[in-house]
């Protein structure tokens, strides 16, 4: 029967018993379809996708859906909480980042067990999004593994400008290992044969209205590329596709960083293009002049001046091979 049930489950629990606990929301269609997963606040300053899944809630007819969506609006209460990206060391001190354990282990450490508890719902399911949030200086992108077709169309669907491939498995740098990214949900579900993309909206902790847009209009848009809503496909101009990569354009020294190129986010930048500098705050001594490692099209750019060496200055994501 066609409806919506909101459930409480425990994800985790804390040594005194303390549950760590959501709330996975399910809307049953009036017609046999597709089960489609959403989940958003994995890392729990990326709130917008969690404003998303309120917006669905509004636009979700369950009487004009076919198959089933299953959305999850916090889905690390432990970062949410905390307005962090990951969680302190004494809650998981092996596994911080819950998008780095999929698909997770129910014996295994906190952020291990709660992504198995989750995976019971990914796992099952037709297609995957997992709404992310990047920086006010971040150009909105959909990431999804290079080499899947099926998932390549729903980032298409979703409609922002820019679509990363990002390779993995065997495809992937050595780096692209070591930093476990392979136990993101995204990459777990291409290993289980399930399409998912993982959207980056623009701006974390604070709900900007046109990041939440772009959000409900792209899970929306993924829907009817499914078939689990009918209605019209709105149709975008051709998107870019890019090659993710791991290089960043990093600071050398900590100091001030000048932007003085005229630049804008989506442009295309030859390598060694200059971006700006950093410099000594007290000394004026030039410390670091600011180039792209590589040509490709230029997706995040930091505007906060003050640096820590390490700190990434810029993204530049490369053409597919």
């Amino acid at each position: 029967m066609a409806g919506h049930h909101a459930e409480r489950i425990t994800l985790a629990r804390l040594p005194a018993g303390t549950e760590i606990a959501t709330t996975v929301h399910t809307y049953e269609g009036a017609g046999d379809g597709p089960t489609v997963y959403v989940q958003a606040a994995q890392h729990g300053q990326e709130i917008n996708g969690t404003e998303v899944c309120r917006r669905l809630d509004d636009r979700l007819d369950p009487e004009e859906l076919f198959g089933r969506v299953i959305v999850v609006p916090v889905a690390n209460p432990l970062t949410f909480d905390r307005v962090s990206y990951t969680t302190p060391e004494a809650l998981d001190g092996v596994n911080p980042n819950m998008n780095r354990v999929w698909p997770g282990d129910a014996d295994g450490t906190i952020h291990e067990q709660m992504a198995a508890r989750l995976w019971a719902f990914a796992g099952d399911a037709d297609a995957i999004v997992d709404l992310h949030t990047g920086s006010v200086e971040m150009l909105t992108h959909a990431v999804y593994t290079a080499g899947d077709e099926r998932a390549r169309d729903l980032a298409i669907a979703f409609g922002t400008e820019l679509l990363l491939a990002e390779p993995a498995g065997e495809a992937a740098s050595d780096e692209w290992h070591e930093r476990s990214f392979d136990g993101k949900l995204r990459v777990a579900a291409a290993d289980a044969g399930i399409p998912a993309i993982t959207p980056e909206l623009a701006h974390n902790k604070q709900l900007v209205e046109s990041a939440i847009e772009v959000g409900v209009r792209g899970v929306l848009g993924v829907l009817r590329e499914l078939d689990a809503l009918r209605g019209q496909r709105i149709t975008s101009a051709e998107p870019t596709i890019a090659r993710n990569h791991l290089g960043r354009v990093t600071a050398d020294h900590s100091g001030l960083f000048r932007v003085t190129a005229d630049v804008e986010l989506g442009q295309r930048v030859p390598e060694g293009f200059q971006l700006g500098s950093v410099y000594h705050p007290t000394t004026y001594e030039p410390l670091q002049f600011v180039e792209t490692d590589r040509a490709g099209v230029l997706y995040a750019l930091t505007r906060e001046a003050t640096v820590n060496a390490g700190d990434r200055l810029a993204s530049v994501a490369i053409d597919p091979e």
